[in-house]
């Protein structure tokens, strides 16, 4: 029997934690809802957020199977894990803990910068979760970015950012760099991380590890990898969840496994499927294909 493994996001940002997933677990179902009618959660209520989010995990486990959940959301992730939880009685992963494990595993200071959206940010989930690690983290939000990447403005090789490492990043063809919007989104990148490196120096820390707190991040990752100080490690917490992921419910269900079966994905919204299958693609690195429409209510 195969598993079906139910991804959730407020957008389609957190296709690259299923691209992940589905790297570790290729033999897995997949099914993915963006909550794309009522983004951003940022902006909303924890009340608001809680239930927006237990309604997308309820339509994954009832309507389409799911034996396991995957929030791809991080401000759901900080704000709304436990009501997730308490909604469905499947095992659920957010992205926050196994990034900080990540980090934790990574560095060797104990100090670790952390980028993601204001909301994430302002929640301080990532700062609480590398503290109960013993790590002392430093949080910056970048809100230009998340609407870069969503222009295309990462280059020709963002389709294989979540593998690229820095040795490939540092042989990319000059074309990519030559771009002017890639060079527009490397000098913002060196703008944000100057200003938190300086930060950081100030308040006495020595870090080692950029975790990126943002499921957009990973098509960025080339870009930041040249831009971060000799020395530091980028940590990818799309990554870090499939692999948390693979030992929570991964290993337990090998048996389950059909050896020759592919992936298989089905992907939702609850609006804007156009724009879904046409950006979605580039997150997930292959075709979302036929991108289906459901209400959830208000």
């Amino acid at each position: 029997m195969t598993p079906t493994i139910g991804v959730f996001d407020s957008g389609f940002g957190g296709l690259t934690v299923l691209r992940a997933l589905m790297a570790q677990m290729p033999h897995a179902r997949y099914a993915f809802i963006g909550d794309t009618a009522r983004l951003p959660y940022g902006s909303k209520s924890r009340r608001t957020i809680a239930r927006y989010a237990a309604q997308c995990a309820q339509f994954l486990v009832n309507q389409q199977g799911a034996e396991f959940l995957v929030i791809a959301c991080n401000t759901a992730s900080a704000l709304a894990l436990d009501a997730i939880q308490d909604a469905v009685q499947v095992p659920v992963l957010g992205v926050i803990e196994p990034g900080a494990e990540a980090a934790r595993a990574a560095s060797r200071t104990g100090d670790v910068l952390v980028i993601a959206t204001d909301a994430t940010v302002q929640s301080h989930a990532y700062a609480a979760a590398c503290r109960a690690r013993g790590l002392r983290a430093l949080e910056m939000a970048c809100p230009l970015l998340v609407p870069l990447v969503e222009e295309g403005w990462t280059g020709p090789l963002v389709g294989d950012a979540v593998e690229t490492s820095a040795a490939q990043a540092a042989s990319a063809p000059p074309q990519v760099a030559a771009s002017p919007q890639v060079a527009v989104t490397a000098e913002v990148i060196r703008i944000y991380l100057a200003e938190l490196t300086a930060e950081a120096a100030a308040l006495g820390m020595n870090p080692d590890v950029l975790l990126l707190g943002c499921t957009h991040y990973p098509l960025l990752r080339p870009l930041l990898e040249r831009a971060v100080p000799n020395g530091m490690k980028v940590i990818d917490s799309a990554d870090a969840t499939a692999e948390a992921a693979v030992r929570l419910f991964g290993q337990q269900d090998a048996q389950k496994h059909s050896p020759s079966a592919q992936d298989q994905v089905r992907c939702f919204a609850t609006d804007s499927v156009e724009k879904f299958e046409r950006l979605g693609s580039r997150f997930l690195n292959r075709p979302t294909g036929k991108v289906e429409l459901v209400d959830l209510g208000g």
